[in-house]
């Protein structure tokens, strides 16, 4: 054991730089496992949590007043039900921040869907205006128990008794409206009434909404909701974090493993003739194998130890998302499972690549070995000469003979650089792809800055000409949205008229189309999966029990309502319904205003009759991601080091027989760095360009499936810029060459006995 561990801290003295950067890299990948781990479950349990403690409904249905949902009751597989309750659309405002909500009257604290209360207490008959507010609507008008809500364009006014979480929907700006309980009184004009069904099994949900809707009717129901897109809208941009960092530390993981490996079995290579000695003097095979496996599992441990350690006290405390998960994830009850199961695993997986290749220092004979006398691929090919006989400098030339002419090691050095600097190009895309929700909105659905929105009060004409009249307004687009429900009555989804055929809305569109034609439309990639339909099919909905069928001839890329929306202009509408009117505005800004300000001054013109809104960009939901990959880049640039450090030391131990002859034929100690400098400036080079030839198609793929997933569709990749990967690549060859510069100087100058003690 004493000679183990006295060889184990000579290679350590030796390599400590290779040893540091083995430890940070695996920290680096533990901690972005950690993470991940956290993002999944702050994404997923606090859902799950308040759905089980309000016994939730796993289906809400919007019907029309006149409805008789007694029958619902009776319906299979229902365990129990949650009203009717009557429901009116309002706009209230707080603080002067107004919102689109739905006044739910409620009678007495349901016991389905039961609200949980996290401040103030429940309504009570002494507090007749008194109403609770959805916590996330209630952050959003910055409102607290005791505040008051007004209602614009009328005397009302709504007291504040208290805020809840509830399992439904919660409320998205232009997306999803907030919800109000309130007394039943208080709801003066309903236009709907509200039904939650709680279901012996959920997965019967499709089926137990088909049967509601056919015993209450179609044209009963406006609007059906499940719990499944519940579930997914709070799990929301949490998961894709959760799913970014998992992929990327996966990968960099495995690309850790494979440095690992090479790095070895690099030494295993330059001592030989020490594992030789150690084996004459009675080392077991065995024994030769655990010096390497310890030495390496030990730099695995300490790595995972530090990150652990690091997420356990600090995580909490990072700014933004990723602190508000650690500190949810710690006090869930499976996270000590996985505190100790990550770096578990990384670790087990390290050991288990560096026991493949501390497995050939083993088999190495206890009796030296001469080396051949000439490396295959040593002779200069046809190409070299030439360059050589074209004057080029020698050093450049037989840098680049020893690269490509180094056979599989030399393939397998380009093949182990070129995983983390692939990884580095498929992070990079998927930077880029969120720069342009920023920058190109309208090229991701986005067209329309502003959503408005008319009490009523105000018609289309004076509405239009209000809009316009702002000099910052470019255009605005009337419309209407209205839920439709789709073949079979399992679902709802969004039915939306933008524009008219001589002012037509520009939807982003990635396939197909734009829609000009009557009866002519296009969809999300949303619907087009939910219905099992393609670009040129017709689709058959109904509005009330008005039936709609369109032609599908584009799909558009659609941020909203997870892709699940229909779109076509006014006119097709109203050819079908002669009386709509347009209930929303899409405004498009001229280049430089902004939003917010132009949404204060239109407000302000409107006097109280216009709900002036930004359209929510997808991407600042995922502001944290930028963090994230700065940070997996991070970790991949270590890994690339240490592969860079093995290549180093391979190709100056394997150059030192062709040492005597440079010299001998009167090249100079600078002549002789330099080619070693310039094989590695060639093997960066190399590994460079592969990683962008595959990088870039693998980061489309990935970025495409993961918008198809979420409903976006494809079509939403961004590739970085040549400028950004000429910058990738002069870093990796600058990077390479000023590594290798020290250790091919050093080498140069060794004396000739040395020399000839390494290789005779």
């Amino acid at each position: 054991m004493r000679a183990t561990l006295r060889w184990a801290h000579s290679d350590l003295r030796t390599h400590r730089g290779e040893a540091l950067f083995i430890v940070l890299a695996t920290a680096g990948i533990v901690a972005s496992l950690l993470l991940a781990a956290a993002l999944f479950g702050y994404a997923t349990n606090p859902w799950e949590r308040i759905f089980t403690q309000s016994r939730g409904a796993h289906v809400w249905i919007h019907a029309v007043p006149s409805a008789d949902t007694a029958k619902l009751t009776r319906l299979d597989g229902v365990e129990d039900i949650a009203g009717p309750y009557p429901a009116e659309s309002a706009t209230v405002s707080s603080r002067g921040t107004r919102a689109s909500v739905e006044l739910r009257g409620t009678p007495e604290r349901p016991t389905v869907g039961r609200p949980l209360l996290v401040a103030g207490h429940w309504l009570t008959p002494a507090e007749p205006n008194g109403v609770v507010l959805e916590s996330r609507l209630a952050h959003a008008l910055l409102a607290e128990p005791g505040d008051t809500l007004s209602l614009p364009g009328t005397a009302r006014t709504l007291t504040v008794v208290g805020i809840a979480d509830r399992p439904e929907r919660r409320y998205s700006p232009g997306e999803q409206r907030g919800l109000v309980w309130a007394p039943p009184a208080a709801v003066r004009n309903p236009g709907s009434q509200v039904v939650g069904l709680r279901l012996k099994n959920p997965a019967d949900t499709d089926y137990a909404v088909q049967r509601a809707v056919t015993v209450l009717g179609a044209g009963a129901v406006d609007e059906v909701s499940t719990w499944r897109q519940a579930q997914a809208a709070a799990q929301g941009d949490n998961r894709l974090l959760g799913q970014v960092l998992g992929v990327f530390g996966l990968g960099a993981l495995a690309a850790a493993g494979f440095a690992v490996h090479g790095a070895i079995g690099t030494r295993i290579r330059g001592h030989l003739r020490d594992i030789s000695v150690l084996k004459a003097i009675g080392f077991t095979p065995a024994q030769v194998v655990r010096i390497f496996l310890l030495q390496h599992v030990a730099y695995a441990v300490l790595g995972a130890v530090a990150a652990a350690a690091l997420i356990k006290g600090l995580g909490g405390e990072v700014p933004g998302r990723l602190g508000d998960a650690v500190g949810v994830w710690q006090g869930l009850p499976g996270h000590t499972v996985a505190l100790v199961a990550v770096p578990v695993g990384a670790v087990l997986f390290i050991a288990a690549v560096t026991g493949l290749a501390a497995w050939r220092a083993g088999r190495v004979p206890p009796v030296p070995v001469q080396r051949p006398g000439a490396v295959a691929g040593g002779r200069l090919t046809t190409v070299a000469r030439k360059a050589l006989g074209l004057r080029l400098p020698p050093a450049l030339v037989l840098g680049c003979h020893r690269t490509f002419t180094g056979g599989r090691r030399s393939l397998a050095t380009v093949g182990r650089l070129t995983l983390p600097l692939l990884l580095i190009v498929v992070a990079l895309s998927a930077w880029t792809t969120i720069d342009r929700f920023h920058s190109s909105p309208e090229r991701i659905g986005l067209s329309a800055a502003l959503t408005v929105r008319s009490d009523g009060d105000l018609s289309d004409a004076r509405t239009r000409a209000l809009l316009t009249h702002d000099p910052q307004v470019a255009a605005a687009y009337p419309g209407v949205e209205v839920a439709a429900l789709v073949p079979g009555q399992t679902s709802t989804i969004a039915l939306r008229g933008l524009g008219t055929r001589q002012d037509p809305y520009p939807y982003a569109l990635a396939q197909g189309r734009p829609a000009r034609g009557p009866d002519e439309a296009v969809a999300g990639q949303g619907l087009l999966t939910l219905l099992d339909v393609h670009v040129g099919d017709w689709v058959r909905m109904t509005v009330g029990d008005q039936p709609q069928i369109l032609h599908i001839v584009g799909r558009s890329i659609e941020p909203e309502n997870a892709g699940r929306v229909i779109s076509t202009s006014l006119d097709t509408l109203r050819a079908n319904d002669p009386g709509i009117t347009p209930t929303l505005y899409q405004l498009r800004l001229r280049p430089g205003a902004d939003p917010h300000r132009v949404a204060a001054d239109l407000g302000q013109a409107g006097q109280g009759h216009l709900d002036v809104h930004a359209v929510p960009n997808p991407a600042d939901g995922l502001s944290p991601l930028r963090g994230v990959i700065a940070g997996l880049v991070a970790v991949l640039a270590l890994i690339g080091i240490v592969e860079l450090l093995t290549a180093i030391g391979g190709t100056v131990r394997e150059s030192e027989r062709d040492l005597l002859a440079l010299k001998a034929i009167g090249m100079s100690p600078r002549q002789i760095t330099a080619i070693t400098v310039t094989a590695t400036a060639c093997t960066a080079v190399t590994a460079t360009l592969a990683a962008t030839a595959l990088g870039l198609p693998l980061a489309r793929h990935l970025i495409d499936a993961q918008g198809i997933s979420t409903g976006i569709g494809a079509g939403i990749a961004q590739l970085p810029s040549p400028t950004v990967l000429s910058l990738l690549t002069a870093g990796a060859v600058l990077g390479a060459a000023a590594l290798s510069t020290l250790p091919a100087s050093r080498a140069t100058r060794r004396r000739s006995a040395d020399t000839l003690s390494a290789v005779g």
